[in-house]
């Protein structure tokens, strides 16, 4: 069985050097909507902690607001660490057509009530592999700053390596936020492969990274 929350990411080569520069600054308005929305989904995440541990449930209503702001953090990360160029949505509502992606499968029809009151213990483990992730995300996005600076592109080997990070990031969050039970996977088939031509590749298509347990 797949994993329930999955993280895709499409590589473009060609970037734009001007955005590039300016990224930090041009992260403001999205980091300022990201702060709001933080407070919000702290509070919510504390309330289904509650109802899971009272009921074995996670609201639906509850379960979809903190999956948005898991993946509204994802694709600012994404776009700040210059994965991709496109600017993120004020929003963390489901866009396909956005380069970076996440998807839930949904609220569990009942839960440990067990595991969710100990959440944060045992997310130790994972915590501290996110940590390292979080610096490789971060060593990589400086590298990919200067070397799209120079270039005008973003190269395939650091784009499978930070999508790796960012993947790893995002779905661990996913794990924190009570969105699953199930660790994170470090590592999968796709991630294995990362940097493996697609068979679209040779015909100029845009190849997709998808990061699913």
């Amino acid at each position: 069985m797949s994993y329930p929350v999955t993280f895709e990411a499409d590589y473009e080569e060609q970037r734009n050097r001007l955005t590039t520069f300016f990224r930090l600054i041009l992260m403001i308005p999205v980091a300022i909507v990201l702060y709001v929305f933080g407070i919000v989904a702290s509070i919510a995440i504390v309330i289904a902690w509650f109802a899971i541990v009272i009921t074995g449930r996670y609201p639906q209503g509850l379960y979809s607001f903190v999956a948005d702001f898991n993946r509204f953090i994802a694709r600012v990360t994404a776009y700040a660490v210059l994965l991709t160029d496109t600017y993120p949505p004020f929003s963390g509502a489901d866009d396909p057509a956005y380069p970076v992606r996440m998807q839930f499968a949904g609220p569990l029809e009942s839960y440990s009530r067990l595991k969710t009151f100990f959440r944060l213990l045992l997310a130790i483990p994972i915590m501290v592999l996110r940590y390292v992730m979080t610096l490789l995300l971060e060593i990589g996005a400086v590298a990919a700053w200067f070397v799209i600076l120079v270039t005008g592109k973003m190269p395939r080997g650091l784009f499978d390596l930070m999508v790796l990070a960012n993947s790893y990031t995002a779905r661990s969050d996913a794990y924190v936020y009570l969105l699953t039970e199930t660790y994170p996977p470090f590592q999968d088939d796709t991630t294995r492969t990362a940097g493996t031509p697609g068979p679209n590749d040779a015909r100029g298509a845009r190849p997709q990274l998808g990061l699913a347990g």
